[in-house]
C-alpha cells in the first residue's frame, strides 16, 4: 500500500541563521511549506532553495499564521515546525513508519522536544521531555488562538513518539532577554484580556515559585550553570510579565 504523504509547515520571521538546518532535517518530506511574515533578512531566499511553496504575508499572530499554513497543506499528515526546530534521525524514521502504516489508532502524536541552551541539551528543570503535539492528520488538528504559547488540539486519540525534536531555542542570554521582552508583552495582554487582576504577591511569589520549581523541584541544579541561569531567566520572565500586566491594568483604569 502506498504510504501517506507528509506536509511540513514552517512559520518564519527573520530566521536566516536557523532556517537552513530546520529545512534540511525535513527535506525528505513530500511537501514543504514556509509561511513567512515579511522577513527583512535572507529567510525567504533560503526557504526557496528547498521549496517553491513559500508564502509571504503580514503577521496576524502565532495561531492564525500557523493555521493559515495548515490550510495550505495537501498531505495526509502534517508536521508543524518552528524555524529553530529540527527533526532528529530517530524521529524521521518514526514518522516514516507512521506514514507507511496501513492504519493508525491515533490521529496525532506528541513529540518529545530536546531544548538546547548555548548548544547544550538541558535535561532537567522541566524542559525535558517537553511534549509537543505537532504531528497529526490533515483536517483533524488546529492551533488554539492564544497570544503566546499556542498549542495544537486534535480531534481524536493522540499517541507519543520516542524520537526527539531538537529545539535550538536560545542562542545566548541576550537572545533569551529579547524574546522574553516580546513574549511577556503578549502574555500580559492576554492576562488583562481575561480580566485577572495583578496582586503584589505576583511580583514576588510567582517568580520565586518558577525559580524553585525549575532549579530545585525539577532538578535544574543538575544542569550546572546553565540550569541556574535558565531558572533565573524564567523567573525574570514571570516577573516582567506581571509588571507589564499591572501597567496595562493601570492604563485601562485611567
Amino acid at each position: 500500500m502506498t504510504r501517506r504523504r507528509l506536509s511540513v509547515v514552517v512559520v518564519t520571521l527573520n530566521e536566516e541563521e536557523r532556517l537552513r538546518a530546520c529545512l534540511e532535517s525535513v527535506a525528505w518530506a513530500d511537501e514543504l511549506i514556509v509561511i513567512d511574515a515579511l522577513s527583512q533578512d535572507k529567510t525567504v531566499q533560503i526557504a526557496r532553495e528547498f521549496t517553491d511553496r513559500v508564502l509571504v504575508r503580514p503577521w496576524p499572530g502565532f495561531a492564525a499564521q500557523k493555521n493559515f499554513g495548515l490550510a495550505e497543506a495537501g498531505g495526509d499528515w502534517i508536521l508543524s515546525l518552528d524555524a529553530d526546530e529540527q527533526v532528529s534521525p530517530e524521529l524521521r524514521e518514526e514518522i516514516l513508519r507512521v506514514l507507511a502504516a496501513d492504519g493508525s489508532a491515533h490521529e496525532g502524536y506528541r513529540i518529545p522536544r530536546q531544548n538546547l541552551f548555548g548548544g547544550q541539551w538541558i535535561r532537567h528543570g522541566g524542559l525535558w521531555p517537553d511534549w509537543q503535539l505537532r504531528l497529526f492528520r490533515r483536517g483533524l488538528g488546529k492551533f488554539v488562538d492564544r497570544a503566546v504559547h499556542e498549542s495544537v488540539e486534535v480531534d481524536g486519540p493522540v499517541g507519543r513518539c520516542r524520537g526527539a525534536l531538537v529545539h535550538r531555542s536560545y542562542r545566548d542570554v541576550a537572545d533569551f532577554l529579547a524574546r522574553a521582552d516580546r513574549y511577556s508583552t503578549l502574555a500580559a495582554e492576554e492576562w488583562v484580556k481575561r480580566g485577572r487582576r495583578v496582586r503584589p504577591t505576583d511580583f514576588v511569589l510567582r517568580p520565586a515559585g518558577r525559580f524553585l520549581s525549575m532549579y530545585i523541584f525539577n532538578l535544574g541544579c543538575l544542569d550546572g550553570v546553565r540550569g541556574l541561569l535558565l531558572a533565573s531567566l524564567y523567573a525574570y520572565y514571570v516577573f516582567i510579565r506581571s509588571v507589564k500586566a499591572w501597567e496595562q491594568q493601570g492604563e485601562s483604569r485611567r
